[in-house]
């Protein structure tokens, strides 16, 4: 199944289109990784990016993908050939990348990883076009133009679907998905660093739940 397929809004054989909001979590202490997936599944959202930006990342990954069956783990930060054999072995099931390159994408096409590459601009987009991605990262969206830039990126590009990310919260989250080109969003508001120094994984239930009932352009409610 490609990325695309999982946040399908008619999916084939009656499975559920994937939440379209993906957790970008970041974890210090691989302890919380399972009740954290855990927490985040109870609420419906089953699709998580755990990024390799500390120490705890790579063993995170491979702790839930062990121990959390219900969920869809990948690997966030993903910008090395090594990165790719790493959470190949760990057991993440997708890549994501903050920019394209394309050493990083034949490295995870021949591990077998789905990768979303990061773009964002016209050229990198083409760019990934040439590799055969319809789903690209756009990152960091807050800062390369948010909801204009992707408007404007539907003209020339009408085929290809986007996974904004970077600077959207909870209140800007609908408004990105309201867009025709938006199969997805990501964020990091859905796993607080206070609630997992807590382990308030209550609260974070709670804000999967939220999270899991936005629909994107193409879904119906």
């Amino acid at each position: 199944m490609t990325l695309l397929e999982l946040f399908d809004p008619q999916p084939t054989a009656g499975r559920a289109p994937a939440a379209p909001v993906v957790p970008v979590i970041v974890l210090d202490d691989a302890r919380h990784a399972v009740p954290l997936a855990r927490a985040c599944v109870a609420g419906g959202i089953e699709v998580l990016e755990v990024t390799l930006r500390t120490p705890a990342g790579l063993e995170s990954i491979r702790r839930i993908a062990a121990e959390v069956p219900d969920a869809w783990v990948g690997a966030g930060t993903v910008t090395t050939v090594s990165d790719v054999a790493r959470v190949a072995a760990a057991g993440a099931r997708f890549a994501v990348s903050p920019g394209f390159d394309r050493a990083v994408v034949a490295a995870a096409r021949d591990h077998g990883l789905p990768l979303m590459p990061g773009v964002m601009t016209p050229s990198e987009v083409m760019a990934a076009m040439a590799e055969g991605f319809e789903l690209l990262k756009f990152f960091p969206a807050g800062a390369a133009g948010g909801m204009p830039m992707l408007k404007a990126l539907a003209g020339p590009f009408p085929a290809l679907r986007f996974c904004p990310t970077g600077g959207i919260d909870a209140r800007s989250a609908p408004e990105y998905l309201a867009l025709p080109n938006v199969v997805a969003v990501g964020g990091s508001w859905l796993t607080p660093a206070s609630a997992i120094a807590r382990e308030d994984w209550a609260a974070v239930t709670t804000l999967a739940r939220a999270a899991a009932a936005l629909r994107t352009a193409g879904r119906v409610s």
